[in-house]
């Protein structure tokens, strides 16, 4: 875990509170959280479901001693949704016991603004089986039932869930390095989901089923609005791509942090890394493949994608794969293309805003754009980042006959900023990790805690800074791709995963002593002793083996494609 470096308040027999409003009141100590937050309730919009005592989170079981500083955490908060979509999974794996005890619910990805999965061994899963589902999980709600939670040694945990059925879980908790967890309970059915539950299912009123052959989709709501469902967002093209990412999980025989651990304690790390690199160079090079059958059509390839998805590295790796095919590239930088700073849009927090759209001379672009597709020769400008503005000097652009314009940028996806080309003239690539390992059944690996993770390491090695401003900087990052990036991506012609199956296992190495330099008393150090949990399941893999065109070199370094 991080390194403890301060230390609770000084012991005063009071407990000191921080309510939203700023307020600090102290009170008596001896109570658990779930008896204090009764007390705080009208203070909070919604359910208080968890707290930061001392800067740690803990569940609403905990009693803070003497001394203790208590800031309770509600549904606002990204850890108290995290804690409410972590219950609301135990609660439809009870439901689906009751009603299919033959099915093993599988947990796979996120999809339409929420959870994706199947119940397998069950026989085809039905639209009305799916609303029968939904009709037990409200039943469960409605009875109020609690989470009961039991400490127990590992061994002791392994062979409840080798009872029931759940040898991943087995399998995986041989590698945990402590001696105790915290198994949970709900009418008799035990789980491991790595993190605190709500103390009952009268908690979670909010969330839906859909019917999504051949599983369904768990919906629930997000920390921006916690008590009321988003649109659900139909996403066929990334439903493939996870279908695809399961495919090469198949080929490799890993689909599970346990079978990937296996696999390197047997000295068999190598072979599952390079066949993760063949399948990455296979799927770009078809990518190539598609630009050279239609090369008469297109001039220009946009590439697009989340912080943290290689796409710089997927760029190169493109570039030569269309040169094998004979085809060559003219990059074109967006950068380039920035308004003079005093132009530059506001956020909503006064800042100027580098990555909306209306940051970029849109209409310049195009121009340029149109002209190059012309054959024409053009000036293109370069930004001065010191001074904030555009600068011309001489800088000649032309493409040759043949040649491909290639666009890596943010607003890739978005018509909007090549709005003067052709539909038809164009190819959109969508770039993301997305990570299809499971840490089992029943808890996913989120593609953005796999991002993060290459995001710390990057930074830390190639950026100067430390984990704790990465981690600060993060929650800015994501709003920015929910803008401008994850609202795109269906429309999109290609989506490449530049997931490893392995990476998580290299970037162990790098992340952990970054993240345990995080301190006590840093606003960062909860979500880094988590990311430190999540990592502490995995087996170490050496990066010695990892290729240097590998786009995990991006993150770890020693790539050919970066000087």
């Amino acid at each position: 875990m991080p390194e403890e470096r301060a230390h609770a308040p000084e012991s005063t027999g009071q407990l000191r509170v921080l309510l939203p409003d700023g307020k600090r009141l102290e009170i008596p100590a001896g109570k658990t959280l779930q008896e204090l937050s009764l007390t705080f309730r009208s203070s909070f919009p919604c359910d208080i479901v968890a707290a930061r005592v001392d800067n740690d989170l803990k569940d609403l079981s905990h009693s803070p001693g003497p001394g203790s500083q208590v800031e309770f955490i509600d549904l606002y908060h990204q850890d108290g949704m995290r804690i409410y979509r972590r219950s609301l999974t135990f609660l439809l794996i009870a439901a689906a016991r009751d009603l299919f005890p033959q099915g093993l619910v599988k947990v796979e990805h996120s999809l339409g603004k929420g959870l994706y999965c199947e119940i397998q061994g069950a026989g085809p899963l039905t639209r009305a089986g799916v609303a029968a589902l939904e009709r037990r999980m409200r039943e469960l709600v409605r009875e109020n039932l609690p989470f009961i939670k039991e400490r127990m040694s590992v061994e002791e945990a392994r062979e409840i869930f080798s009872g029931q059925g759940d040898t991943d879980k087995y399998e995986l908790l041989k590698y945990r390095p402590k001696v105790h967890l915290d198994v949970y309970s709900l009418g008799g059915l035990r789980d491991y989901l790595y993190g605190y539950l709500v103390p009952g299912t009268g908690y979670l009123k909010h969330f839906a089923l859909k019917f999504y052959m051949p599983g369904l989709i768990l919906r629930f709501p997000d920390e921006g609005r916690p008590t009321a469902l988003p649109p659900y967002e139909e996403q066929p093209k990334l439903f493939e791509v996870f279908r695809e990412a399961e495919n090469w999980g198949a080929i490799l025989g890993v689909d599970t942090v346990g079978t990937l651990n296996s696999h390197i304690e047997r000295g068999q790390g190598a072979d599952i890394l390079r066949v993760a690199e063949a399948l990455h160079e296979k799927k770009v090079a078809r990518i190539a493949d598609i630009i050279t059958r239609e090369q008469e059509r297109l001039k220009l390839v946009l590439i697009a994608g989340p912080s943290s998805s290689g796409k710089t590295s997927f760029a190169q790796r493109l570039r030569i794969q269309l040169l094998v095919n004979g085809i060559k590239t003219l990059p074109i930088s967006m950068d380039d293309y920035f308004l003079d700073r005093e132009k530059t849009p506001l956020d909503e927090k006064g800042d100027y805003d580098f990555e909306a759209l209306e940051a970029v001379d849109v209409d310049l672009f195009n121009e340029h754009l149109l002209a190059l597709i012309r054959e024409e020769e053009v000036e293109v400008p370069t930004y001065n980042f010191k001074l904030g503005r555009r600068e011309l000097g001489g800088r000649q652009l032309k493409l040759d006959k043949g040649r491909l314009l290639m666009l890596e940028g943010i607003h890739g996806l978005n018509e909007r900023l090549t709005e003067a080309i052709p539909r038809g003239s164009k190819l959109k690539v969508y770039v993301s990790a997305l990570t299809s390992l499971n840490m089992d059944r029943h808890n996913r690996i989120h593609t953005t805690d796999t991002r993060l993770l290459r995001r710390i390491v990057r930074d830390s090695q190639f950026r100067c800074h430390q984990a704790a401003e990465t981690i600060k900087r993060w929650p800015s990052v994501r709003r920015g791709e929910e803008k401008n990036i994850f609202r795109f991506q269906e429309e999109s012609d290609v989506m490449f995963n530049s997931a490893l199956t392995y990476e998580l296992a290299v970037l162990k190495n790098f992340a952990e002593p970054l993240l345990r330099d995080i301190p006590l008393d840093a606003p960062e150090y909860m979500e880094a002793k988590r990311l430190l949990h999540f990592l502490q399941y995995f087996l170490p893999f050496e990066p010695d083996e990892v290729p240097f065109n590998s786009i995990l070199r991006e993150f770890i370094g020693k790539s050919c494609f970066f000087s």
